[in-house]
């Protein structure tokens, strides 16, 4: 350890050279006469003071209004002290312990050097001391004020009184007092700026009161806690201390409160660890922003998102396989394929207790159960249920929340959710999926695909939380009506059931099971109110509602029984019965007709099935040859690939005219004009080329077409069938029509599976690989005579 003094005794009226090395003082402030403590770790400065002690110079001391950035020359107040090195002591740790007296106020005039330390031009400041009663006065108030700072302060030494009631002048007290007294940087520097001693002594007594004040406040704070201290830890008795202040002050600290009420609540929801670093961190800022800033009330609303969300709160599954397979039966009829799924992931949860949710996406057309099926799988998991609909979200900060520079900024949806539902295992319903738009503010499908990713939504970030949030135990269920307007991504990672739509004898069952004693209760009936038979249900399905669903079915039922509700209100006693009979007094004539097949087989009409969103519908493509020159003309709003099929019909019965018993030259005498009726209804799709081939080749032929024959199928030139899609919903849409034969692709007769048992009956199927084999299933038979007139017709037009 090397101690080294200077080699000269203080001088007492030292002369300030007008250049002077500057050693920045941080947080430090020298007044002139005191003595000053400093420790000096970084290398420039240590040379300085080793030059200064060799060369026997003084140096100036000024501190820097910003003490954690770098010194420079933008970075020192203007005034500081002059100081003579009294005592250096290097430590092993290479620091240097320097104790330095300050002689006089200096002010720096201009910067001659910043490298390797700090020099600069400066000029002494000298007090100006008014030799008046008040200053003699606030001299006397000022020793007062010191003495009983003295008496409360736990860090003073008593002796301190002494040396003030010894100093006469009135400067060099005010500095004294200055240099031992709690101030802050500011406020120390302020009175070394303060030439005029009088003014140097109001201030230094304004500041003395203020500290006097605290003092007492804790030494009255001591006092009402310190039996408490013996029995309590630290943190007990710095409570107790906040509410003897908050006594002290007449009231309750309202913003301390929120903070600690704050801190309490994240503790409580036991975020992960990088939630919680965030908490924390932007905790401790809280406590910092003042609380009339626009930012204050920014960060309490990001807090307390953090506090409420449901980082570790889950319900317990319902492992019980039979009870759970009941309730899916008492809520919904048929739908088998997606009950067994449910039954099967109950199945492998209860064999193994960590696992993901699965990501189900339910597709089929509007009213056949979807959302209600979901809530009923809550119920049969014993978990909660939440929904959002995506139909027309074009933002994707509707998905993954704005971020919080934003005014008005909140987490997206899934984080809403998951708030509202208080859970992080719900049966999470993404409804009407297929119908996301994209717009200027991006693709929210593409941020879904985090969401619905089951290797990634375990670290899902929301844009507003900034940190991840755990998806993994939710059970995600999409629904949509069709999947081509899902983006392949998306749709690759939901594994897809199809829910079809329902056969006559299923929509009667539902409608016994589950909508009219839902009706009757929602209208204020009872069941010895009214009473409707199950043909008079079934006159209602075939007669007034055309759909794949139940939607519109049950609201017939429920205009059946507000009417009778009127009839109740007028009359308690009347109960009603509704039969076949009586429905059209209810819902007034029929709709539909049932059995919309043609009456008579007719030539160039052929029945054709098509999908729809809303299930299968049959269509009736019409056909005619009228006099021209070779033209196609083509109606009923149909699309690019309908219109391609139909020119696919077209080519190949030109290529086939005679062996069809067609004239080869029909084109050069005929205009054909194929019609597909509902012309306001866009269709378009290769499944009809078929239907258009066959009505094309019986208008030409004169070969009528049998009525209760439908068909389906892509053509090709070469008249190959080629297999088409929803064959199950085109099925379901002839039975309800009233076709008892049905014509479809070879290649489809694998979809026949998925045709309930019932309906598969009823039909009968016909596959086909080539129009050869559809012309002899679907033309009439005709007899001699009728052939021999049609030829001789043909021959001569």
């Amino acid at each position: 350890m090397d101690l080294r003094t200077p080699g000269f005794s203080l001088n007492q009226n030292p002369r300030i050279p007008e250049e002077i090395a500057v050693l920045p003082g941080k947080d430090s402030i020298a007044y002139p006469a005191m003595l000053l403590p400093m420790v000096i770790s970084e290398g420039r400065w240590k040379a300085m003071i080793d030059e200064a002690v060799a060369n026997q110079q003084m140096i100036g001391l000024v501190a820097q209004p910003r003490p954690d950035e770098e010194a420079g020359q933008n970075n020192f107040f203007e005034v500081g002290t002059a100081v003579e090195i009294v005592r250096v002591l290097r430590l092993p740790d290479d620091t240097l312990h320097v104790l330095v007296q300050g002689v006089a106020r200096i002010e720096v005039i201009e910067w001659v050097q910043t490298q390797p330390h700090f020099r600069a031009r400066v000029v002494e400041l000298t007090d100006h001391v008014p030799q008046t009663t008040e200053v003699e006065a606030m001299q006397r108030n000022l020793r007062q004020l010191f003495d009983k700072v003295v008496a409360l302060g736990p860090n003073l030494p008593s002796e301190l009184s002494a040396t003030v009631a010894a100093i006469q002048d009135p400067g060099r007290l005010a500095d004294f007092i200055a240099s031992v007294v709690t101030l802050s940087l500011e406020e120390k520097q302020k009175l070394l700026e303060t030439r005029d001693v009088s003014l140097r002594l109001h201030r230094l007594t304004s500041l003395l009161n203020r500290e006097l004040e605290v003092l007492e406040i804790g030494n009255r704070i001591q006092s009402s806690v310190k039996e408490e201290v013996e029995k309590t830890q630290r943190e007990y008795y710095l409570r107790e201390q906040l509410k003897a202040i908050q006594r002290e002050l007449g009231g309750v600290d309202e913003r301390q409160a929120e903070l600690n009420d704050l801190k309490t609540r994240i503790e409580e929801a036991k975020l992960p660890p990088e939630a919680q670093k965030e908490a924390e961190r932007e905790l401790d800022r809280l406590g910092r922003i003042p609380a009339a800033s626009p930012e204050y009330g920014m960060t309490r609303t990001y807090l307390d998102w953090l506090a409420v969300l449901p980082w570790q709160k889950s319900t317990e599954d319902v492992l019980d396989i039979v009870r759970s397979a009941e309730i899916l039966d008492e809520d919904h009829y048929d739908l088998a394929k997606v009950k067994e799924r449910i039954l099967e992931y109950l199945a492998v949860r209860k064999l193994k207790e960590v696992m993901k949710g699965p990501i189900l996406c339910f597709v089929g057309p509007p009213g056949v159960g979807k959302t209600s099926l979901g809530q009923s799988i809550a119920r049969a998991l014993g978990r909660r249920f939440i929904r959002i609909s995506l139909g027309g979200v074009r933002d994707e900060a509707e998905i993954r929340g704005h971020r919080r520079t934003y005014v008005g900024a909140l987490p997206g949806r899934i984080i809403q959710a998951m708030r509202r539902v208080e859970t992080n295992n719900p049966v999470f319903m993404l409804d009407e999926i297929d119908k996301l738009s994209v717009g200027f503010q991006g693709d929210p499908a593409a941020a879904l695909l985090e969401v619905l990713d089951p290797a990634q939504n375990s670290t899902f970030v929301d844009h507003y939380l900034s940190v991840p949030f755990d998806l993994s135990r939710v059970m995600f269920i999409a629904t949509a009506n069709i999947l081509d307007t899902v983006p392949p991504a998306l749709r690759d990672r939901m594994e897809v059931l199809e829910l079809p739509g329902y056969t006559e004898m299923e929509k009667l069952e539902i409608a016994r099971r589950f909508l009219v004693p839902r009706q009757v209760s929602e209208n204020g009936l009872s069941e010895e109110h009214l009473k409707i038979d199950d043909q008079a249900l079934m006159a209602i399905i075939r007669s007034y509602t055309r759909e794949a669903g139940v939607r519109n079915l049950e609201r017939e039922i429920a205009s059946i029984c507000r009417k009778v509700a009127k009839r109740i209100a007028q009359d308690p006693e009347a109960k009603v019965e509704v039969g076949p009979s009586t429905v059209s007094d209810y819902l007034g004539p029929p709709k539909f007709r049932f059995e919309v097949v043609e009456k008579e087989d007719e030539v160039g009409v052929a029945t054709g099935l098509a999908w729809t969103p809303a299930g299968g519908d049959v269509l009736f493509v019409e056909a005619t040859a009228v006099t021209g020159r070779g033209g196609l003309l083509l109606t009923g709003h149909l699309g690019d690939v309908m219109q391609e099929s139909a020119k696919a019909a077209l080519t190949y019965a030109r290529s086939r005219a005679r062996a069809l018993g067609i004239r080869e030259d029909f084109y050069q005498k005929h205009d054909l004009h194929i019609h597909v009726p509902a012309g306001a209804i866009p269709k378009d799709g290769p499944s009809a080329g078929v239907t258009m081939a066959i009505a094309l080749i019986s208008a030409l032929s004169k070969h009528p077409v049998r009525k209760d024959v439908a068909m389906t199928g892509e053509i090709t030139l070469r008249g190959k069938v080629l297999p088409v899609g929803g064959v199950k919903e085109k099925v379901l849409a002839a039975h309800r029509a009233g076709v008892r034969t049905i014509i479809i692709p070879e290649e489809n007769e694998k979809d026949l599976h998925d045709i309930p048992d019932q309906v598969r009956q009823e039909l009968r199927f016909i596959p086909v690989e080539n129009v050869d084999q559809v012309l002899n299933e679907a033309l009439v038979p005709m007899k001699k005579e009728e052939r021999v007139g049609i030829a001789l017709a043909t021959s001569q037009q």
